[in-house]
Formats: C-alpha cells, sequence, structure tokens
C-alpha cells in the first residue's frame, strides 16, 4: 500500500511544524553588560527614591523575566527587584535594603555558568 501526498497536503503539514521548529530557536544568555546595568539601576533607585531608575529597574528586570534560559534562582531574584524597585514615601534602611539585596545577588545567580575546559593542566616540573 503506497501513500500518495499532494502539494497542499505537504504544504498543510509543514505549516503545522513550522510554529513548533521556530519555537526551539536559540537564545543567547543575557551578557554581564545587561546584568550589570540591571544592578546599577536598582541600586540608583535604591540609593535615590526616585522614578526614572525605578522604573528603569522594572522595566529589565521584567524584560528578562520571560528569558527562557535563565534559572528559577535567577528569576526569583529579579521577581524581587520587579516588586521592590518602587519609590516610597519614605527611603528607609528596609526599603533601601529590599532592594540592594537582589542586586547584589543578580551578577552571581543570574550570569552564565562557565564550564571548566577539558585541557589537562600543564605539567609542574
Amino acid at each position: 500500500m503506497k501513500l500518495h501526498f499532494s502539494p497542499a497536503l505537504l504544504l498543510l503539514l509543514l505549516s503545522i511544524a513550522s510554529p513548533a521548529i521556530a519555537a526551539n530557536a536559540y537564545v543567547p544568555w543575557p551578557n554581564q553588560d545587561a546584568l550589570k546595568t540591571l544592578q546599577k539601576e536598582a541600586f540608583l533607585c535604591s540609593l535615590n527614591n526616585s522614578t526614572d531608575p525605578c522604573d528603569r529597574t522594572r522595566k529589565r528586570a521584567d524584560e528578562l523575566m520571560d528569558h527562557p534560559r535563565l534559572p528559577v534562582i535567577c528569576k526569583d531574584v529579579l521577581w524581587s527587584l520587579f516588586g521592590e524597585a518602587r519609590v516610597a514615601a519614605t527611603n528607609n534602611f528596609r526599603r533601601r535594603d529590599a532592594i540592594n539585596q537582589p542586586a547584589r545577588r543578580l551578577i552571581r545567580v543570574c550570569s552564565e555558568l562557565v564550564k571548566p575546559s577539558k585541557e589537562p593542566a600543564p605539567a609542574r616540573t
């Protein structure tokens, strides 16, 4: 028994499979500059308690929340920044610390892990 596919059916099958193939596109890890910029904005928000740096912090954190390669621990830190980076009536220690703690952890938990090279170490003489 032979199956014959018409060109229209073949096109239909390819169009159905295309979104699944496109969904697996490679997304690069956020670079160190992007993470450092977010960290600086968070520190400025904490220090100045002003709208511009707090809004930029929230915007950058929100953009990274949708990144498919970031681990959950990184997204927890981003969520903390997103929730805490708001202008408050008083800029007390509790508010600043709630922003500074996740900002300090950001680089450590969100940076791409670098695998050690498999090259043997040079022999000591």
